[in-house]
This record gives structure tokens, sequence and C-alpha cells, in this order.
């Protein structure tokens, strides 16, 4: 099974995939972290990458679809994967769907994190707090806002891309983990994913 997981900066995403990654054996394709690995690895791609990179530029989409194309033939992708944090813009969604309908694989399911941005940004005030103050540079609640419009603008419209395709479910993403990971859990073994 194929899904991708949806939802704004802090939604969860990321530690829903790693509950699939073990409990499914289904890995966690991050855009992020295969951009990483195939800079380290010195792949063609990646010395493609890291000199788009070092300019400063964002990584065009078909390089970033090639780097998933190259990730997702890896054996440990046969059974499906997770993908957390890509696609970002419908012509991403688009090219995904091509890649992997080239290799007669489908996304089978879009699960969105719903989560309300006033308690994400409080979240964020109170790890502030917690650390006494001294937060990372990327975990402030004007960044956190500056991301959230960000998904708003561009990736919020995948909503609808995926929902026309029968794909799209939802789970509260304001629950406890353990609930989140139950109610995915459940639309996966409802759609015929279990493994």
């Amino acid at each position: 099974m194929n899904l991708v997981l949806f939802g704004p900066p802090g939604a969860g995403k990321g530690t829903q995939a790693k509950v699939l990654t073990q409990r499914r054996g289904w890995p966690q394709l991050s855009t992020g972290d295969m951009l990483r690995a195939a800079i380290a690895a010195g792949t063609d791609l990646g010395k493609r990458c890291k000199a788009i990179m070092d300019a400063g530029d964002l990584v065009p989409d078909e390089v970033v679809i090639a780097i998933i194309a190259e990730r997702y033939d890896q054996k440990d992708c046969r059974g499906g994967a997770v993908f957390d944090g890509f696609p970002r813009t419908t012509p991403q969604a688009v090219a995904l769907d091509e890649m992997l309908s080239h290799r007669g694989r489908k996304i089978d399911l879009v699960i969105e994190l719903k989560v309300d941005d006033a308690i994400l940004l409080g979240r964020v005030g109170q790890r502030i707090k917690d650390a006494g103050g001294a937060a990372r540079a990327d975990d402030t609640p004007e960044t956190l806002k500056n991301r959230l419009e960000v998904y708003y603008k561009n990736t919020a419209p995948l909503l609808k891309f995926y929902s026309d395709q029968g794909k799209l479910v939802q789970v509260d993403g304001m629950a406890s983990i353990e609930m989140v990971t139950a109610a995915i859990a459940a639309l996966i073994d409802r759609s015929g994913g279990n493994a």
C-alpha cells in the first residue's frame, strides 16, 4: 500500500509515519531525508541536487521526482511506502501519480491529520517556555505562522485533488498520539492495506 500523510507543520505526520514503518514495514519516504541521502551517497542525482542547493535554489520538481523514483525502486518499497512531506503541490502530485503508474502502482490512501492552528501555535509557545526561552531558530510562533501560510497556499489545494480521486480520508490530529495511530490503523485495515 502506498499512502500519503497530509497536514500542516506540527500535525504529527512524521510521528505517525514512523509508527507505520515500525508496525507495517512500509518505509517512510521523506523528500528532505532522501535529498540528504542522495547527496551523501554521491549519486549523479545527489551531485545535481547539491549544486542546486549550494546555489541557494529550490530543487525542481522533476529532480525531486527522480530522487523519489530512485528510492522507491529499492527492495524495501515493494510492499508500499508512506509519503511524508511530499507531494507539496498539485504538479508534484501529478508527477508522483505518473511515476507510480509507470511501475503499475498508485497512491492508495491519503490521510489528512486535521488540526487546530491556534493549538499548534500554542504548542510552539509552550515548547519555548519549557525550554526557558531557548528555542531552535525554526521553532518559533512566527516561523510556524509562515509555514502554515505556505501550507495553506501551496499544499492544501492537494486535498481537493485527492478528494476528487476518492482517496482522501481525515483523522482528528488533535487526539492523543495513540488515538491517532489507532484511527489510521483502522482506515488502512478497512481499505485492505493490512500487511
